[in-house]
């Protein structure tokens, strides 16, 4: 089974070795049928500190890393 992989925008790298991505989606309202957008932020794994605020990467599941980090950043978009 194919590992997932999202598309999301960096929103923090004051850590080392570690992004903050923020990822959106488009959700629809079940009665009123407007569509919205729903945002999630993952902690996502870097060997190095190349990446800065708003870059758009490329993240994919990984093993656990850490508590929270279940992620690696594969590549900018």
């Amino acid at each position: 089974m194919p590992k997932k992989q999202l598309i999301g925008e960096v929103v923090s790298n004051k850590m080392q070795k570690t992004v903050v991505v923020r990822v959106a989606r488009i959700k629809e309202h079940k009665k009123y049928k407007k569509r919205y957008k729903v945002y999630k932020k993952y902690k996502a794994h870097t060997g190095d500190q190349s990446y800065s605020l708003g870059d758009k990467v490329l993240i994919m599941e990984h093993r656990p890393i850490s508590k929270e980090k279940r992620w690696i950043v594969v590549k900018k978009i």
